[in-house]
């Protein structure tokens, strides 16, 4: 896999075989910071990346700018392979080993950006905005959740829903506080 912007710009990325994880396809990576260009200033952004597998998400907002990068991630291979990954990076970039759901019911740290790719089978992926809007201060005033998924499921309803684009198999809803 590759970055596709900014800085970092065509840089490989090398994919173990034994990583549980869907990375997000270089199409729908695109697409997706191509909306955010047009809508955020990159630099200076506190990031959290939950369900951050490969980590490829956290890379490009580094590429473009990103001060920080809060990854999340339950299996110890993704985990394993994240901790390598920013060892070869001189990036603010801190990696935890936890549930997610866990992570958000007792979390530490404020972020401009929160992005959540879990895997599209997971029951559970209707409660993410919600989740994230009771967790007091996670998502710091007017900063923007975005949360990827299958077409399969429908966020249009959740809190603070604005719009969802797709980009093949891959949707990703957006939602920010007012």
């Amino acid at each position: 896999m590759r970055v596709i912007g900014g800085e970092l710009k065509g840089r490989r990325i090398d994919i173990p075989k034994n990583l549980p994880a869907r990375p997000t396809t270089d199409f729908a990576r695109e697409g997706l910071f191509n909306i955010l260009n047009n809508r955020i200033n990159f630099e200076g952004l506190n990031i959290l990346d939950m369900f951050s597998g490969t980590g490829l998400i956290s890379l490009e907002f580094f590429s473009r700018g990103a001060v920080s990068s809060v990854s999340i991630d339950n299996h110890p291979n993704c985990v394993n392979h994240l901790r390598k990954v920013a060892k070869s990076f001189q990036f603010k970039w801190t990696i935890y080993k936890r549930n997610v759901f866990y992570f958000l019911n007792n979390h530490e740290g404020s972020y401009d950006l929160i992005f959540a790719d879990p895997p599209y089978d997971l029951k559970e992926i209707p409660q993410i905005p919600e989740l994230v809007y009771k967790a007091e201060g996670l998502l710091k005033p007017g900063g923007l959740l975005i949360v990827e998924h299958s077409k399969r499921t429908d966020l249009s309803q959740a809190i603070n829903f604005v719009e969802m684009r797709k980009f093949g198999n891959v949707v990703f809803s957006f939602f920010k506080a007012s």
